[in-house]
């Protein structure tokens, strides 16, 4: 265990955690917009910087990504922090101005106006690639990930067409924060539409009740990994029970 402060209060918190982590625990907010525990820490955003005292010297740094230490001081809400954080909101409603969530986060921090050039065609994406990460980390498929450079940075599919590894799990869709991913399961058919393509994908029907209720794709990979019978999904969970 190591102790730390966090605006003014003493803290005792499990060695390796992040400042983001332990501060969550002790019902301390930071926003953050990147940041999952199902994923490594990434730092996209930049929304979760706080200030830090170590000895004399004081920075900021990005609390999902630095873990916490004997004696450190963190400050969340310093008004270095708050105009940092500001600065973000601005920078992000300029690439995603109609986005809700970065609305509510501009009104939190009194930002009232964007001072930069309103971007057009990002779909909601703000390159938190908590879906990339979800895809290669915990779903291991690595079907998607981010791709060109600097402001042309985009979360895309390979040549931006059907990815032959995506296996329409929608673990993307459930993890992005923005909602810039989007699952819709029509009759047989699971449609994936995401911020620069539209991908389809059959969906399996129960030998029992007739029902479309999961992507073969899916059941074909998990028969594949786990090593089941080629039948260990020819019924719905449903009819299993």
């Amino acid at each position: 265990m190591v102790a730390l402060t966090i605006d003014g209060r003493e803290i005792q918190a499990e060695e390796g955690k992040t400042i983001l982590e332990v501060a969550g625990e002790n019902n301390i907010y930071i926003p953050a917009l990147c940041s999952h525990e199902a994923v490594t820490p990434y730092g996209a955003c930049r929304l979760c910087l706080v200030e830090i005292t170590r000895g004399k010297k004081k920075r900021l740094v990005a609390s999902c990504l630095y873990t916490v230490e004997d004696g450190l001081i963190v400050k969340t809400d310093s008004e270095r922090v708050t105009n940092v954080r500001r600065m973000v909101v601005e920078f992000l409603l300029a690439r995603c101005p109609d986005l809700e969530v970065l609305q509510k986060l501009a009104a939190e921090l009194g930002v009232d106006k964007v001072r930069f050039k309103l971007e057009e065609d990002n779909h909601k994406c703000i390159l938190c690639a908590l879906c990339t990460r979800a895809c290669e980390e915990v779903v291991e498929a690595s079907a998607i990930s981010l791709v060109n450079r600097g402001v042309d940075r985009q979360m895309a599919t390979p040549f931006y067409a059907l990815s032959e590894a995506c296996i329409a799990c929608g673990s993307c869709a459930y993890i992005c924060p923005t909602k810039a991913i989007s699952i819709e399961d029509i009759g047989d058919t699971r449609i994936i539409t995401m911020p620069h393509n539209t991908m389809e994908f059959k969906l399996k029907k129960c030998q029992n009740c007739g029902r479309y209720w999961a992507p073969q794709k899916q059941l074909d990979f998990i028969i594949k990994k786990a090593d089941l019978p080629a039948d260990a999904f020819d019924l719905c969970p449903d009819c299993r029970d």
